[in-house]
Formats: structure tokens, C-alpha cells, sequence
């Protein structure tokens, strides 16, 4: 009886042991997972028209799996050309090298609504591309010849996502950051989606996705949220939503980007990227919108002058946002901030800050996002 006691005794610790290694193996699978999920989350800005083995940005693709990349012609911090672009040639080089590094699974996005936001600009060699403005005023025909040069040449070169197009109504038309740049296509709204279903048809048959902005309407803001606060609580109209309800209705939009301006019609307390309010309960719930939400730039003013880093990705996840567009091309430059952001992230989940529901919604509606254009 001793000897089967004793048996039984070591089979049981046997059993435990294998159990307890099992659950340590799976808590590590889980952890791995989490952070994967979390790099798929982020779209990060470099610097360098060129990159090795041994650039941060290959580390953060391998290492941390990063979603994206964001490219710029010009270095904010050092305020320097180039940053990522010198040539057309030079940039398609580098988009392919970014994509093998990524295994073909990485979004490559750019900035490019025409008029004076074009990254690719002619000392490159690129074409010229009117303003939405210009281009809504001279009807549909040069409305879909400009969305139709700017797809085209995105595909040619390897970019696969634009922040565009605007779709931001032209209220206010001396806004410093839309009206005044002539980044607009109207004051109507109706005229603003027409415009915008246009872009989106042709990025789409291109393989590059559009992403509209800046919701849930930046054209009546008095200030430019890249150098501070902009409430627009008392300029803000609702019909600067009417673009979104139409083509979130034609079931056109994969992405839209996030804008930090406050608007205490929608929320009281916090700027449209931080709102779940806004995010959520209005752009989701209100509007039906399954698609992924993209943060504007968390390196310009409105954020950095009012909330530490740590707050503002705690709070963006918790209000909605799938996806966070980190430029790195603010006033500073940080070689290391995939690591840090994936770090801060991991431990706001890990110290329930932060659902890991919330981190796998998101994760999913990226690749739901990318089946639609990677390799395409």
C-alpha cells in the first residue's frame, strides 16, 4: 500500500509539473501573440532614403511587426531634405525593400491629397498634382484624372495606403491647416463626398486603400492642431458629418483617420482621438462604421502639449482606435520608439488598463484591412 501511496504521490507531482509547464508555454504563446498584435497597431515614421540590416525600422518590421510605415520628403526635427524620398527611383527601391522585409504584409503609406500636401512633388520627379480644391471646382473629369495620377503613381512605387482623401468641408475657409491650403473640395458637403467616392474608387482599383479625414470634421477650425489646442466647439456643424454618413453607407470605406481638435458638442472633455464618445459611440455606433480607425499624427501639438505619451495610447485605445500613426517626425526623433510604444502598451494590458479584447478587435480589423490590398 506504501509503494502504490508513493507511486501515486510521484505520478501526481508528474502530472502537475507537466500541467504547470503547459500553462507556463501557453502564457508565453498568449504574451508573444499580444505583442504581435499590438505592433500590427502601429504606423511608424523613420528616417532614411535607404535601409539596411542594421536600421531600427527593419528591427521594428521583424521584431515588433509593425503594421506600417508612414513616409515623408522632409525631416521635421532636423528640419532637413531628404527624408525619405529623393527620386522616383530611389523610392521605389525603398518601398521594396520595406515590403520584402515585412514578407509582403506591410502597409506603406504616405500622405498625398495633392495641391500643397504632396509628398511626391516634381524636384522628385513626380508629376504635378492639382489641389482638391482646383480640382472640384473644374468638375468630375479633373476631379478622377487627378485621384487616377495619384493612384497610379502611388502603385508604381510601392505605396499601398494615402491619408486621403480630405473630406473635410470647407466652413471656415481661412482654417489655417484645410481651407487656406486649399485641401477642401467644397463648402457642400454632397460636393465633398462626390469628390471623395471618386478618389476612393480609383486608390481602390489600384490596390492602394484611401483613408478619409480628419473626422469628425476639422474645416471649421480657427487653429492647426499640429501646433496646439483647436476647439471648434462653437464653429463646428453637423453637416461636416455628411460625407462620413454617405460613404460609410456605400460601404466604400476601409479607414479614417482621427482629428485632435476638441468639439464639446461631442465631448466635453477630451479631443476628438482621445474621445470614445466620438470614436465609438458616434462614429461607430451612430454611424455604423466597422472599418479601421487610424489616428492622426500623435506627435503634433494639440497632443504633446497636453498629454504624456503613456495617456494619450491609453487613451485612443480605450475610445477606438485600431491603428496609431506615429511619425516620428515631430520635434524630436526617437529611434526606439516601437519598443517603447509596444512596451507601455503590453503593460497597460497586462495591469488590465486595457482589454486584450480591445488590442484583438483592432489586430483583426487590420487584417481584414490588409486582405483587401496587400499584393493585390
Amino acid at each position: 500500500m506504501k509503494k502504490n501511496a508513493l507511486l501515486l504521490f510521484i505520478l501526481s507531482a508528474i502530472a502537475f509539473a507537466g500541467c504547470g509547464q503547459a500553462q507556463v508555454a501557453k502564457q508565453v504563446k498568449d504574451d508573444t501573440e499580444l505583442r504581435k498584435e499590438i505592433g500590427q497597431m502601429l504606423i511608424v515614421g523613420f528616417r532614411g532614403t535607404d535601409i539596411s540590416d542594421t536600421s531600427h525600422i527593419v528591427r521594428d518590421i521583424k521584431d515588433y511587426n509593425i503594421g506600417g510605415v508612414i513616409l515623408f520628403e522632409y525631416d521635421v526635427p532636423s528640419q532637413s531634405r531628404p527624408r525619405n524620398i529623393s527620386s522616383k527611383q530611389q523610392l521605389k527601391q525603398l518601398c521594396a525593400k520595406l515590403q520584402k522585409r515585412g514578407g509582403g504584409n506591410l502597409l506603406i503609406s504616405i500622405d498625398q491629397e495633392g495641391g500643397k500636401v504632396s509628398r511626391l512633388k516634381e524636384k522628385y520627379g513626380f508629376p504635378t498634382f492639382d489641389s482638391p480644391e482646383k480640382t472640384a471646382s473644374e468638375g468630375d473629369k479633373s476631379v478622377r484624372q487627378c485621384a487616377q495620377l495619384t493612384a497610379q503613381t502611388l502603385k508604381e512605387v510601392g505605396i499601398n495606403l494615402d491619408f486621403a482623401p480630405c473630406v473635410d468641408v470647407n466652413v471656415n475657409p481661412n482654417c489655417p491647416v484645410i481651407g487656406k491650403l486649399e485641401r477642401s473640395f467644397s463648402a457642400n458637403p454632397k460636393r465633398v463626398a462626390e469628390c471623395a467616392e471618386i478618389w476612393i474608387d480609383e486608390l481602390h482599383k489600384n490596390g492602394v486603400t484611401a483613408c478619409l479625414k480628419h473626422f469628425p470634421g476639422h474645416g471649421s477650425s480657427k487653429a492647426d492642431t499640429h501646433l496646439g489646442l483647436a476647439d471648434v466647439s462653437d464653429t463646428w456643424q453637423t453637416k461636416e458629418l455628411d460625407p462620413y454618413k454617405k460613404l460609410i453607407g456605400l460601404n466604400k470605406v476601409r479607414m479614417i483617420m482621427t482629428t485632435h481638435v476638441f468639439n464639446a458638442q461631442i465631448d466635453s472633455v477630451y479631443p476628438a482621438t482621445l474621445s470614445h464618445s466620438t470614436l465609438t459611440g458616434l462614429l461607430r455606433d451612430s454611424l455604423h462604421y466597422d472599418g479601421v480607425i487610424i489616428t492622426d499624427d500623435l506627435a503634433m501639438g494639440a497632443m504633446t502639449q497636453h498629454y504624456t505619451y503613456e495617456e494619450m495610447l491609453l487613451k485612443t485605445i480605450l475610445a477606438g482606435a485600431d491603428m496609431l500613426c506615429i511619425s516620428n517626425n515631430g520635434k524630436e526623433y526617437n529611434a526606439d520608439i516601437v519598443p517603447q510604444t509596444v512596451d507601455l502598451i503590453y503593460k497597460m494590458v497586462k495591469s488590465g488598463k486595457i482589454p486584450a479584447e480591445r488590442i484583438h478587435e483592432s489586430a483583426e480589423r487590420v487584417k481584414k484591412l490588409k486582405k483587401h490590398i496587400i499584393n493585390k
